[in-house]
């Protein structure tokens, strides 16, 4: 049997401003990447987020992303490395303590949004958020993209390193994921996600938008619960893992 771990990146509403179906996609994928208040989330909706979570049996982890609210975490910032330990060791504190209160624990991180596309290619900036991992807890996982500075600079730091590859997202021949404001960057329909995902498997290697394939290893798969379809998205692709031989597994499982 072959193992692979789904995750999601969910706790993004704030107020009584909803953002996606936690809920719904915790009946799906095995863990849970958790906004810490600075793109998204607040603590009641963090609080509420790592609840469901532990009710549906997804390991939780932390999503870290800029403070940029009104961006939603999507625009890129510029800071020291010293602001940008800071900030993501605040976040992960805030959210470790919400689960340690409702008797969980963190093992993985997974930085957000333009937080991470900016680490993927910036080797300074990916040690910085490397360094604030290991400074908060060195058994954290880091869930990085495949192919990443992020994810070299994680092994580099002896980080338990999870790479992650998305199902709903096109990829550039370098790797790196297209901007969403290309045509075609994102991908809504459940039968093309999961062809997206399964080619990619199939292949040993992320497969770009011109049919480039990368070969890496791929640990997890991320469904983005912020667009459309998203839950109808997951449940297909689940299935079709599971038909063709995968069984899900979270994080932790997968790197014991």
């Amino acid at each position: 049997m072959k193992h692979i771990n789904l995750n999601a990146d969910l706790g993004e509403s704030f107020g009584p401003w909803r953002m996606g179906e936690d809920a719904a996609l915790l009946q799906v994928v095995a863990s849970a990447s958790i906004a810490c208040g600075f793109h998204a989330g607040d603590p009641t909706v963090m609080r509420r987020t790592v609840r469901q979570a532990l009710d549906a049996g997804a390991s939780l982890g932390a999503h870290p992303g800029w403070p940029d609210l009104q961006g939603f975490g999507r625009r890129p910032m510029q800071m020291s490395t010293a602001e940008v330990e800071a900030l993501v060791i605040y976040q992960l504190g805030a959210l470790a303590a919400l689960a340690g209160a409702e008797g969980g624990r963190l093992s993985h991180v997974k930085p957000h949004g333009a937080l991470s596309n900016q680490a993927c290619a910036d080797p300074a900036l990916a040690a910085a958020i490397v360094r604030a991992v290991g400074a908060v807890d060195a058994e954290l996982i880091l869930l990085a993209p495949a192919l990443s500075a992020l994810a070299r600079a994680g092994e580099d730091a002896g980080l338990r390193v999870a790479l992650e590859i998305f199902a709903d997202r096109a990829y550039a021949d370098d790797g790196s994921l297209l901007p969403r404001s290309e045509a075609g960057a994102v991908l809504h329909e459940p039968a093309a996600i999961a062809a997206h995902v399964l080619g990619m498997l199939a292949a040993g290697g992320v497969r770009s938008a011109r049919g480039k394939i990368l070969p890496c290893r791929m640990d997890s798969i991320c469904v983005h619960g912020d667009t459309p379809g998203a839950v109808a998205a997951a449940r297909a692709l689940r299935t079709a893992l599971e038909d063709t031989g995968w069984q899900i597994a979270t994080l932790p499982e997968l790197l014991r």
